[in-house]
């Protein structure tokens, strides 16, 4: 029984794809850094959503609702991908820590301008890791990944103008 627990433990979870090596190790590894990213932007979406303030509390609080929403449909398709290629993907919220670019925001108040205009800018980094990713899966002939970035991108340059919108003339 011991040894058959140990085999469990030490199976391979590498799947036949088609994909030679190294474009199951570069891409399974930046969808998962991708991924780490989408739950940090996720998160702090959901945390601003939860905290907004102000005058048009109602039209933001909806809005970021709705960017949330969007940020989490991606996390399933994005981690399984990982998966379907041969590689791994994220195990816990201290993985996700430790390889998220997205920086965190904890502070007990922001500005309703300034949470906007975070999330502009970190939309717009999600955005720019997502054509990098593309680019990748590119150069390995990944028509699969790449297509489902492309719809991601778009929704994410959608994000990015909603925010930039509702900015506009405020200096943020």
């Amino acid at each position: 029984m011991e040894q058959t627990a140990k085999t469990r433990r030490t199976a391979s979870l590498k799947t036949p794809s088609g994909l030679s090596e190294d474009a199951v190790r570069d891409i399974s590894a930046a969808s998962t850094t991708l991924l780490a990213d989408v739950f940090a932007l996720y998160l702090k979406t959901k945390n601003f959503h939860w905290h907004m303030s102000g005058a048009n509390f109602r039209d933001y609080h909806l809005l970021l609702d709705e960017q949330g929403d969007q940020l989490f449909a991606m996390t399933d398709p994005l981690a399984e991908r990982a998966r379907k290629l041969g590689g791994t993907t994220l195990r816990s919220i201290g993985d996700i820590a430790s390889r998220q670019r997205i920086a965190d925001n904890d502070a007990e108040f922001v500005h309703p301008h300034e949470m906007l205009a975070e999330l502009r800018e970190d939309n717009g980094s999600l955005v720019a890791s997502m054509r990098a990713l593309h680019d990748t899966c590119d150069d390995y002939g990944d028509v699969a990944t790449a297509s489902l970035l492309e719809n991601w991108i778009d929704e994410g340059e959608r994000r990015v103008w909603f925010l930039f919108e509702i900015l506009r003339g405020t200096n943020r």
